[in-house]
């Protein structure tokens, strides 16, 4: 990452410049994964008031953090921890609202197949049909129960139980698979 100052720049120690790069470094791992950025920070004083104000822009938008301190090195760590609030609100909004499902594309229409003879008519077998979906509405509430009680409780021809673990306090579902066995996924 790029940083660039503008203004009157305090001296810093050592380990407050430091301190600085790291928080910088680790903006710049949450910012970099589409090239690299340029942090503008711009710092003036103001009636024995630092005021430090950082400016990344980040996915078309301007990242902005302003902070006032006594001190300079506090006002920039302040802007700084805004700027990396403001950009993981950011990439979780991004990442949950431009999740899209996989769409299908209209198939062009099907050329009707060639006409089958006899002898291969009764080779083929039938296509099983698909059994139709249905939703079945749990009636009332469940007291907790741990993974092997709801396994005893699991209907013989019901495929799957959603239960409240007792330990954790997590919903559970036990799924029977059709080899017999039965997987448990926690939420």
């Amino acid at each position: 990452m790029n940083i660039t100052f503008t203004g009157k720049q305090d001296k810093l120690t050592p380990s407050q410049e430091r301190k600085l790069a790291t928080q910088f470094a680790k903006l710049s791992k949450l910012l970099e994964k589409r090239g690299e950025k340029v942090a503008q920070v711009a710092l003036q004083t103001v009636r024995h008031q630092q005021h430090a104000e950082v400016r990344i822009n980040f996915y078309d938008q301007a990242l902005v953090g302003v902070a006032s301190a006594p001190d300079q090195y506090t006002a920039v760590m302040d802007a700084v921890a805004k700027v990396e609030k403001q950009a993981i609100k950011m990439l979780s909004k991004y990442r949950d609202t431009n999740r899209e499902t996989v769409r299908k594309t209209p198939e062009p229409a099907a050329k009707p197949a060639p006409a089958k003879t006899r002898a291969a008519a009764k080779k083929e077998k039938p296509a099983k049909a698909a059994k139709p979906s249905k939703v079945v509405k749990a009636g009332g509430s469940r007291k907790p129960m741990t993974a092997e009680e709801a396994m005893m409780t699991m209907p013989g021809d019901s495929d799957y139980v959603v239960f409240t673990d007792s330990e954790t306090g997590r919903t559970g579902v036990l799924v029977r698979r059709r080899d017999g066995k039965v997987d448990l996924i926690e939420s």
